[in-house]
């Protein structure tokens, strides 16, 4: 089965679409990246998007306009990744764009709701191109007691896990999570979470001190050093020591985490301030596989390969502060490319298989990742 999976991010930069062929059922499915296409948000779009994220105040019919608005582009996306590729899909995998992700139970109304918000109308995607989406993954596997969050490490069970040796997979979106599977792993040995900030922070910094929406090629970060004294600070958030599982999002590290980051740098060179929200991300995943991947295995150099995707690898400063952080670990860095799925597709096909899954009447959620309590079916599906 030929399926497009639809990503966009928390970063808020576009619309990734992949084609990918399907075989197989469950932890022994196999794919086949056949495309992978990148389509960018209109200015403004992106502008209403990052508005309403996280947003303690929004007009009700904007947001249902927006929600309307971004299912009429995703169905675009998709149309024009076919025709590019002159290829059709049967099925869709969409999973919409996170306005709002809380993974922790917290009193309303004299209930404790956890919840989420995926917006991007299934419905209309469903009715442009004729096909059958999958939509709105999340909330299965929420109320099965999880927290809705990470969903990739399906796929990278399918993708990465070797009887030898350990790989921990890295991704870099607007948030950075990992997942770790150990050598020989069996799907209630892996362990996933969010790291922290990935590209949301440094895109957050750039845009407001330079006027770019984010930080090509790491170039203004390179050209500066990460402030120390800043740096310490902000690795005491509450976040870098919880405890796996968790999810992380705007609500933890958007506009007001940024607020209060560019006041702690005050009148520091601007460069210094990129490479700091640089460092931020790389000195993070150190902290989460140093506490909490590596005592998975003994010895826990049996982790030997730290595979990373997303738009983050784009980031040559970042990768190289990676590596650094990594290297006393003697973990040889990766990139997905090296196994035959691009950094900036990995999402979007994750989502495809996600849909594949849903299709078959199949679970793939991975409870050890999520907390929840038991497999659960992800999605709602629109009828094309």
């Amino acid at each position: 089965m030929i399926v497009a999976g639809v990503m966009s991010g928390t970063s808020a930069d576009g619309i990734n679409v992949a084609l990918v062929r399907i075989q197989g059922r469950g932890f022994r499915s196999r794919l086949e990246l056949l495309a992978h296409y990148q389509f960018p948000y209109p200015k403004d779009v992106r502008r209403a998007v990052l508005a309403a994220m996280n947003a303690k105040a929004a007009s009700v019919a904007d947001l249902s306009r927006l929600n309307f608005l971004l299912g009429e582009l995703y169905a675009d996306a998709v149309r024009a990744a076919q025709r590019r590729a002159r290829l059709e899909c049967e099925l869709v995998g969409c999973h919409g764009q996170t306005l709002y992700h809380q993974g922790d139970a917290k009193p309303f109304f004299g209930r404790r709701i956890a919840c989420t918000w995926q917006t991007g109308e299934a419905a209309v995607i469903a009715a442009r191109l004729g096909r059958p989406v999958v939509s709105d993954f999340r909330p299965a596997d929420m109320t099965a007691g999880g927290k809705g969050a990470p969903l990739v490490p399906f796929l990278d069970y399918v993708l990465y896990r070797h009887r030898r040796y350990g790989r921990i997979v890295q991704n870099l979106g607007g948030i950075a999570n990992l997942t770790a599977i150990p050598p020989r792993a069996r799907p209630e040995d892996v362990a996933a979470f969010d790291t922290g900030p990935g590209n949301m922070v440094i895109d957050a910094v750039t845009e407001r001190l330079f006027g770019r929406a984010y930080d090509r090629n790491g170039r203004f970060a390179a050209r500066g050093e990460p402030i120390e004294r800043v740096l310490r600070q902000l690795l005491r958030h509450p976040f870098f020591r919880q405890k796996p599982p968790k999810t992380a999002g705007h609500e933890q590290f958007g506009r007001e985490f940024v607020r209060e980051f560019l006041r702690m740098c005050a009148r520091a060179d601007e460069n210094d301030v990129v490479a700091t929200a640089t460092a931020l991300t790389a000195r993070s995943i150190g902290i989460a596989v140093r506490t909490f991947v590596l005592p998975l295995v003994e010895p826990p150099l049996r982790f030997r390969e730290f595979v990373v995707s997303g738009g983050g690898t784009r980031n040559t400063t970042l990768m190289r502060m990676i590596r650094e952080e990594l290297a006393p670990l003697k973990m040889r860095v990766r990139t997905s490319d090296d196994f035959g799925l691009p950094a900036e597709a990995k999402e979007a096909a994750a989502f495809a298989l996600l849909a594949y899954q849903t299709w078959r009447h199949l679970p793939s959620n991975v409870p050890s990742a999520t907390g929840a309590e038991r497999p659960a079916i992800l999605g709602k599906v629109s009828d094309g």
